[in-house]
């Protein structure tokens, strides 16, 4: 195809000719690189929040970019940072008439080493094949060396035996056990390096006994609860029961925010079914999981979860070094670039930023980039065949809502329809569509802020919040809603004057009452 074809418009937008194909080998031969890409994304946009953009200027860009959920990491910053970053998301929100909604991501159970002797800043060299030992005497805690290290877990002799693997600050080194004592462990420097104080470690294939909520977080997590944050991403869970001490720490003020869990480690693997169905989601945690794992399975591990998500209809995100040479270059990597698309071709509803906007000097571009990224990929994506799939899978409960939902995407592909409209009060009608992958967005018109928040988790659904109060006849309510919506959605771009649009609404007031499908003209 040559560049004179696109020039002359005759390239379909959005890849909407390899829609047509009827073959997954037929949709690939036929995508085209002069093809524009759609113009409202689906997949949200997760922003870590930290010095590099947590003002209000920097924060009016990101969200004009696209970003759409703020998140705050608790492994950094005192309280009083993450309240006045909050704030700040908050006014931006509200000024700009957008639903951001916001993250906490707990520290979670970690085992650390302590401080070097010379503090903070001190570091130490360990060479390959050198011994180097291990321990939980606090007599070391402060007082590190290249032979002696502390370690802050007091059960580290018997969770690794001899034999085992030890990894220091991200897998940069790497030691073997070859001796177990009453509170130590001697290790065989196997990849030596510098080493400096406070380091993480990991321990592959281990069945760590950690807690699931440290003191810390029980305190981060119940600040949450007084800061009304939207969503916890609950790190390192191994277990269902862990997604319950999460729950029970958040207690009945905190019932409605939502858990997603981050797998992180070998156990969450082994463990992830039991854990999918405890938690509102999942994230696919790359950083110590391709750690845990070798890296030549984080790939497989990423794929599985995200279609066991995709089939029991919860939200997945994926997280870690998306773009993370982003955090020093304007442009991303090219693999950058493809692991972006690739997340977004496996059926992500979220993508997360981490260093690139929480402390990268990039930002903006960074969100930017990988809106671009994802409207090319979405447009690539074979919807059709991800519906049929869907529709022929009874994982998802057999109910009315789900025959409305089923419908309801079917006929958006039959009239290449620009939007679905759908009023809702819960979101659960929103969640069903976004489970089938429509290509069209689903404009979500909620009373609930809550919702209008929430809702960013599940890929398509693109929120609006409607303030009125209800009417008293139902049905006027329904089409003033309806209009409302359509109107808003030509507004912000979501929707085209003279497209075709699927409305979904319900009999009464009140959940669960979905059971009318439309098809209105925008105009």
């Amino acid at each position: 195809m040559s560049r004179a074809r696109y020039a002359s418009g005759s390239s379909s937008p959005a890849q909407r000719a390899s829609q047509f194909a009827v073959t997954s080998l037929e949709h690939l031969c036929m995508l085209d690189i002069y093809s524009d890409p759609q113009t409202q994304r689906h997949t949200s946009i997760i922003c870590t929040l930290g010095p590099a953009s947590n003002s209000i200027e920097i924060l009016r860009q990101l969200i004009e970019k696209g970003m759409n959920i703020a998140r705050m990491n608790f492994s950094h910053g005192s309280h009083e940072y993450h309240k006045e970053t909050i704030a700040n998301v908050r006014e931006v929100a509200v000024e700009q008439n957008k639903s951001i909604a916001i993250a906490l991501d707990t520290k979670g159970p970690e085992i650390r080493t302590g401080l070097l002797k010379g503090g903070g800043s001190a570091e130490v060299e360990l060479m390959r094949g050198e011994k180097i030992k291990l321990t939980s005497d606090p007599a070391v805690k402060e007082s590190g060396t290249n032979k002696e290290i502390y370690v802050d877990y007091v059960k580290l002799p018997e969770t690794v035996g001899t034999g085992g693997t030890i990894f220091i600050d991200d897998g940069l080194i790497s030691l073997k056990v070859v001796e177990t004592g009453s509170n130590f462990v001697i290790c065989e420097i196997m990849n030596g390096g510098k080493l400096g104080s406070r380091k993480g470690v990991n321990l592959p294939r281990a069945n760590v006994q950690l807690p699931a909520v440290s003191e810390q977080d029980t305190k981060d997590l119940l600040l949450g609860v007084e800061q009304k944050v939207d969503i916890v991403f609950a790190s390192f869970i191994r277990k269902a029961s862990d997604v319950l001490d999460v729950k029970g720490v958040l207690g009945e003020k905190g019932k409605d925010i939502l858990i997603i869990s981050k797998i992180e480690n070998h156990e969450g693997m082994k463990n992830f079914d039991e854990i999918l169905e405890a938690s509102d989601g999942i994230m696919v945690a790359r950083g110590d999981l391709g750690i845990e794992i070798p890296a030549e399975k984080v790939f497989v591990a990423q794929k599985m979860m995200v279609g066991r998500c995709n089939r029991a209809g919860k939200p997945v995100i994926c997280a870690t070094q998306m773009l993370e040479s982003m955090v020093n270059n304007p442009r991303p990597t090219r693999a950058e670039g493809s692991d972006v698309a690739n997340a977004v071709l496996d059926g992500v509803d979220c993508i997360m930023l981490s260093g690139e906007t929480a402390k990268g000097k990039y930002p903006v571009l960074a969100v930017s980039m990988m809106d671009r990224i994802s409207r090319e990929a979405e447009s690539a994506m074979f919807h059709r065949r991800v519906y049929e799939e869907m529709r022929q899978d009874a994982t998802l409960e057999n109910s009315m809502a789900r025959a409305i939902a089923v419908a309801a995407v079917s006929a958006a592909f039959e009239q290449e329809a620009g939007a679905i409209i759908c009023l809702s009060m819960t979101g659960t009608t929103a969640r069903l569509l976004s489970a089938f992958r429509p290509r069209a967005c689903i404009i979500t018109v909620t009373r609930s802020t809550l919702v209008s928040r929430q809702i960013h988790l599940w890929r398509g659904c693109l929120s609006l919040y409607y303030p009125e109060p209800p009417l008293e006849d139902f049905q006027l309510d329904v089409e003033k809603r309806l209009k409302w919506g359509m109107e808003r959605g030509k507004e912000r771009g979501y929707l085209k004057p003279g497209a075709v649009v699927i409305a979904v609404t319900g009999c009464h007031f009140g959940p669960a009452s979905t059971n009318t499908i439309r098809i209105l003209n925008s105009d």
